[in-house]
């Protein structure tokens, strides 16, 4: 199961939301070792496509020097589908390299307004066999 806050679901829902008609990408990071999604960090669809994603090279090994500085770990790896249901593609299970964080989708093909009905769902991806999860939203982490 995902465990997230409210602040952080509202913040991928957000960023999904403002990249449309594109899609959008990003990692929750969190503590190594804990599973708990902590710092939000938006990152720019490098493909700058509505069909698909791609995190920048350059970006990406920067984050990854970024946390490994701050002893984190990607607990969520998120992306909008701006046309389709927020379940992972063939595309997306090939770019899921990391076995113990949360896929997490959005789908915004509903619509874009702040009332309009989305899909938020999270699944983890290992050795190419995908498995959805419950998503639990709080409003902090218990201590």
């Amino acid at each position: 199961m995902l465990t997230i806050t409210r602040e952080l679901h509202d913040a991928i829902v957000a960023h999904a939301r403002a990249d449309h008609p594109d899609e959008a990408c990003g990692v929750v990071a969190g503590p190594a070792g804990t599973g708990r999604p902590e710092r939000f960090i938006p990152m720019l669809n490098a493909a700058r496509s509505p069909t698909f994603y791609e995190f920048d090279s350059g970006d990406l090994l920067k984050l990854y020097r970024e946390m490994d500085d701050r002893d984190e770990e990607p607990v969520i790896v998120y992306h909008s589908h701006t046309a389709t249901e927020a379940y992972p593609s063939r595309t997306d299970v090939s770019y899921a390299s990391e076995p113990h964080a949360h896929y997490v989708l959005v789908s915004t093909a509903d619509g874009t307004g702040p009332d309009d009905a989305f899909q938020f769902r999270s699944y983890r991806i290992v050795d190419g066999e995908i498995t959805e999860e419950d998503v639990e939203l709080v409003e902090a982490y218990q201590a």
